[in-house]
């Protein structure tokens, strides 16, 4: 996808498609939300999800059981996966002293000037920062 073509595109957070694999209680809002537009997320999601999975099992939050139907719901999701800048994401990662993972979500958004589809508000208030719009859910 061409960051020029980003008129209907939304960029997805992980919380956000953790939540709908998930099937958590925010994911009809998330649906209702992203109806019709083009989806993006950071080129990291695969890592970002299988890390949150297992997290929740380290806590002892989730099953296995569970974490195999969540990737199956995962694998259906229909986005597209784009390429981060990394040196532009190292630089707000050090700007806002925030994790890489988000700093990729956001430098993202920037390149698409696309909101961000988000369940996180540590993330929405550093997006506001930037002047990154926030569909919240």
């Amino acid at each position: 996808m061409d960051p020029d073509q980003s008129n209907n595109t939304l960029v997805l957070d992980t919380s956000a498609v953790l939540a709908v694999a998930l099937a958590e209680p925010g994911k009809a809002r998330i649906l209702e939300a992203t109806s019709g537009s083009l989806l993006v997320c950071a080129e990291s999601i695969d890592f970002e999800v299988g890390n949150a999975l297992s997290s929740l099992f380290k806590s002892k939050k989730l099953e296995l059981g569970k974490a195999l139907e969540s990737l199956a719901a995962y694998r259906k999701m229909i986005f597209t996966r784009h390429p981060v800048n990394l040196e532009a994401a190292v630089h707000l990662s050090h700007k806002l002293n925030i994790y890489a993972y988000d700093a990729y979500v956001l430098e993202v958004a920037i390149t698409f000037q696309s909101p961000i589809v988000k369940l996180d508000r540590r993330l929405a208030n550093h997006a506001r920062a930037l002047s990154v719009s926030v569909v919240e859910v």
